[in-house]
């Protein structure tokens, strides 16, 4: 029976592209580099910030990654500031998460984000409130998908176990996630990676809008 549904953030519940780009492009540009296209980001972001750095970087020419420490410092120090601008909520999300709530399901947030940006960028949506757990990452702890911040969220929620948790992520990184810790997994389409790369990792359901995963639950719980 599932009585969690767990959300990764980045292409899940929030079009974070536009943000992402922002911030990233910022940081290129002091270096000398071109902006890249916003899309592109797409493809950079998943592995937490300093895997996305080091995407960024070696598209942009530095095979080296000789600015990659001063990069990483840089952006942080930026994003923290700048987090929340051009954020969008993907539609449906919100009904999604209050039909959840209405039916007593406990909602969680699992992401690579850091996690004071996690809670900001859900505060800034008026997401926040709906959630009973967040987890972003913490530095000391392993980044998605090992399964070990996933574990310590459970614990936070108190009383949920592994197969009793619905994972819904757009990254094969979650799918990995998902598989990792024991959840029941699904892949949404509407995030920043294709339909075809959430089906080689072969999660349990792959939806593309929203409030499909209400459906799952009722299947699931019957």
């Amino acid at each position: 029976m599932i009585r969690c549904c767990i959300f990764d953030l980045d292409g899940t519940l929030l079009d974070t592209v536009e943000t992402l780009a922002y911030c990233g492009n910022t940081i290129l540009e002091k270096y000398g580099y071109p902006a890249v296209e916003a899309k592109q980001y797409q493809y950079f972001a998943g592995d937490g910030y300093k895997e996305q750095a080091k995407r960024a970087l070696l598209y942009v020419g530095d095979q080296e990654l000789k600015h990659y420490e001063s990069y990483c410092n840089d952006y942080m120090e930026f994003f923290k500031d700048h987090c929340t601008c051009y954020l969008k909520t993907y539609d449906g999300i919100k009904e999604l998460l209050s039909q959840l709530k209405e039916r007593g399901i406990k909602i969680a947030c699992f992401s690579n984000k850091p996690h004071q940006q996690a809670l900001d960028c859900l505060e800034a949506t008026n997401i926040l409130p709906l959630f009973d757990g967040v987890r972003g990452q913490v530095e000391g702890i392993p980044v998605k998908p090992d399964k070990t911040g996933a574990y310590l969220l459970l614990e936070e929620l108190g009383d949920v176990l592994p197969e009793e948790v619905l994972y819904l992520g757009d990254t094969n990184t979650d799918m990995q996630t998902g598989k990792n810790a024991g959840f029941t997994t699904v892949g949404v389409t509407w995030g920043f990676r294709p339909k075809e790369e959430l089906e080689k990792f072969h999660p349990e359901y792959i939806i593309d809008t929203p409030l499909e995963a209400l459906k799952i639950l009722e299947k699931e719980n019957q």
